[in-house]
């Protein structure tokens, strides 16, 4: 007969633009949550409430990002969720200021936390190089306000991003948009909806796999600033502006290698009764 138990587990919570993470170092390897524990965990009336949950672990002799989505669904990789881990790391004395090394699912992450970024404002994430499939069909994408044509891109996250000329009018993106062809994205996908706010500034919402709505996105921020690159030619050297609903980040392309920059916080600490 299996033994039922509850363990309270220290956790902190932190947010990167709003994307907001339960962070739960686990470097001992007691608390390998399964879905539905991280399900609970997210659920914003029973649990702490985020969009995910960030578990420290050690893989390949350095620190790993184990990442879930907040239905407990497993993503590649979470660029404000790899800010926030940082923060962890740095705090926690487990790494220093400077440039370090994340392992990820969607691999070894370069972050950038600068000796005199004492809040923790700008810190950088090099996601690497978006790819874009090889169909030559585009991808529609639909809400109950409307249809617009849209782009599909990997950052490594699958992305659809629609181009439009006010975020406001694709609705309340409560229910998941739906694209066509669904080939394209056989993993689902996150679908960005961007508007002009100047040359190199655009605004952004996002529905997320796995989370629905949520305030902030960064790997989507990087496929939406490089889809907007390069539908205006700005060529492969660029920093974009990128208004999300809880902040503000930015996009550099160096050479077509993004890098993402933006804040991370933390906002409390605390023990959770997760049962085993």
């Amino acid at each position: 007969m299996s033994s039922h138990h509850t363990s309270r587990v220290p956790f902190l919570k932190g947010h990167g633009a709003g994307n907001d993470f339960v962070v739960v170092n686990d470097l001992d390897g007691k608390y390998d949550f399964t879905a539905d524990q991280v399900a609970r965990i997210c659920d914003r009336h029973r649990g702490i409430g985020a969009d995910g949950v960030l578990r420290v672990i050690r893989k390949d002799d350095r620190f790993f990002m184990d990442y879930r989505n907040a239905d407990g669904s497993i993503a590649e990789t979470c660029g404000n969720g790899l800010r926030v881990f940082a923060r962890y790391l740095v705090e926690h004395n487990l790494e220093s200021r400077g440039s370090f090394d994340i392992g990820s699912r969607a691999g070894v992450v370069r972050v950038t936390i600068d000796e005199n970024d004492t809040d923790f404002n700008n810190i950088a994430v090099e996601i690497g190089r978006a790819t874009w499939p090889t169909t030559t069909e585009a991808p529609r994408v639909t809400t109950p306000q409307g249809q617009w044509d849209a782009t599909a891109v990997f950052v490594p996250n699958p992305h659809c991003v629609a181009v439009v000329s006010d975020i406001t009018a694709v609705g309340d993106l409560h229910t998941k948009p739906v694209v066509e062809p669904q080939s394209i994205f056989p993993h689902d996908a996150n679908f960005e909806f961007i508007e002009q706010r100047g040359t190199h500034h655009i605004g952004m919402r996002t529905y997320e796999r796995g989370v629905g709505e949520t305030l902030a996105c960064g790997s989507g921020s990087c496929a939406a600033a490089d889809v907007w690159a390069k539908s205006n030619n700005l060529g492969d050297t660029w920093t974009i502006q990128v208004d999300l609903l809880g902040g503000t980040v930015f996009v550099d392309s160096r050479d077509g290698v993004l890098t993402l920059r933006g804040p991370a916080r933390i906002v409390a600490t605390g023990e959770l009764s997760v049962d085993f």
